[in-house]
C-alpha cells in the first residue's frame, strides 16, 4: 500500500525561492526511509509537507490515496484522523513539551483525539512501561535530561500508535546509550510493520535503520532515491552534497567507511 505520495510537487515559501520543482516520489508501507542532506537543503520542509504542516505550492500530496489539502485539514475529524496516522518527532525535544506532568504529556494527544478517560489511561500506561518511563511518569519534563526528554517525546508520539513514524534528526544532542536505544526502538516499530521516515546526518544512524536513501542536494534537488547502503558506500554523491569531506577510507572486502561529517 502507498501511504505517501509526492505528484509533481514544487513549493516555496511566501516571497523565497523555490525549495522544491516538480518532484515526485512514492513511500509504500513498512518501509525504513533516511532523508540525507547538507543544513538548507530543505529536509525539514519535506518532513513538513508529509506532516500536513505546510502544503505544495503546485502539484498534488497524498496519503492514504487521498489528496491532502489545507482545506481538508481545516476539518476537525479529518485531521484528527490523519494526525492519529502519522506521527512527527521534532528535533527539538523542548518544542514538544509543554505540560507540567510526564504522564499528562503523553496523555495530551489521546486526550485530545476524544478517546475515554478509560482508554487514555490504559495507552498512556501501556506506553510508558514499554518505554520504561514508568519512574519518570510525575516528574516535569522540563527537569529531564535531554535524553529523557526526547524519550517522553517519542511516548508522546507513540501512544497513538501512527501507522508512519517521522522524525527530525533524532540522535542529536544525545548521548550514546540514548542514540542506541534510540536505533533498537525504531528498528523495533519497523520490523512491525510502522513506516519510518527518518532525517539525518547521522550516517551510523542512517546505515542501521533504513533500507532505502532519499538524498536532496544543496540545490534542493531529490539526485538519488534507492537502497540507503549503496548511498553511504558512494563517496562521491556524499561529498556532493556536503555530508562528508574527503577523509573518506575503505577497508578491504568488507567496504566498511569512516565518514567523517562536517561540523
Amino acid at each position: 500500500m502507498t501511504v505517501m505520495e509526492l505528484d509533481k510537487i514544487s513549493f516555496r515559501y511566501e516571497h523565497e525561492e523555490w525549495l522544491f520543482n516538480n518532484m515526485s516520489l512514492t513511500i509504500e508501507a513498512g518501509e525504513s526511509i533516511c532523508l540525507l542532506g547538507a543544513n538548507g537543503s530543505g529536509k525539514s520542509t519535506l518532513l513538513k509537507l508529509f506532516c500536513g504542516l505546510v502544503f505544495p505550492s503546485t502539484g498534488i500530496y497524498r496519503a492514504f490515496e487521498q489528496e491532502i489539502t489545507e482545506d481538508l485539514l481545516e476539518d476537525n475529524r479529518f485531521a484528527q484522523g490523519f494526525h492519529r496516522r502519522i506521527g512527527f518527532i521534532f528535533q527539538n525535544s523542548d518544542a514538544q513539551l509543554f505540560t507540567s506532568r510526564v504522564w499528562d504529556e503523553v496523555a495530551f494527544g489521546p486526550l485530545q483525539m476524544g478517546f475515554s478517560r478509560a482508554e487514555v489511561k490504559r495507552r498512556v500506561d501501556d506506553v510508558l512501561v514499554m518505554l520504561n518511563l514508568q519512574n519518570l511518569a510525575g516528574r516535569s519534563p522540563h527537569r529531564l535530561s535531554g535524553g529523557e526528554k526526547k524519550k517522553v517525546a517519542v511516548a508522546s508520539t507513540l501512544v497513538l500508535n501512527p501507522e508512519v513514524i517521522i522524525l527530525d534528526e533524532p540522535t542529536n544532542g544525545l548521548d550514546p546509550k540514548t542514540q542506541r536505544w534510540m536505533v533498537e526502538l525504531l528498528m523495533e516499530l519497523n520490523k512491525h510493520g510502522r513506516t519510518i521516515i527518518t532525517s539525518t546526518h547521522n550516517l551510523d544512524l542512517a546505515h542501521a535503520i533504513s533500507q532505502r536513501a532519499l538524498v536532496l542536494s544543496e540545490e534542493h534537488c531529490l539526485i538519488y532515491d534507492g537502497d540507503s547502503h549503496k548511498a553511504l558506500e558512494d563517496k562521491q554523491l556524499l561529498m556532493a552534497v556536503n555530508l562528508i569531506d574527503e577523509y573518506c577510507h575503505v577497508h578491504g572486502e568488507s567496504q566498511h567507511s569512516h565518514l567523517y561529517k562536517h561540523g
